[in-house]
């Protein structure tokens, strides 16, 4: 139970870092965790994609927030061809 609130925790901190690092990318609180818990995961993937190791929980929200803004970046690239 306490790993699923470190991950929600984790989660939207990356996500409010990432939608604070790329402009026009606040989705609100529920979407930032949501973000935030997938870009942790495409951050993990990246990592280990290039060999990097995860050691502590800095590192692991250093890969959320990475994550986060790729995915974001995505998604304004993407909202901005609909436009």
């Amino acid at each position: 139970m306490l790993e699923v609130v470190a991950i929600i925790v984790t989660g939207g901190l990356a996500g409010w870092i990432g939608a604070r690092l790329i402009r026009g990318a606040g989705y609100g609180l529920v979407i930032n965790v949501i973000v935030g818990i997938i870009s942790g995961v495409l951050g993990g993937k990246l990592f280990a994609a290039l060999q990097i190791p995860v050691g502590n929980w800095f590192v692991e929200l250093g890969m959320a927030v990475l994550g986060a803004v790729l995915l974001l970046g995505l998604v304004n690239l993407l909202r901005r061809r609909t436009d």
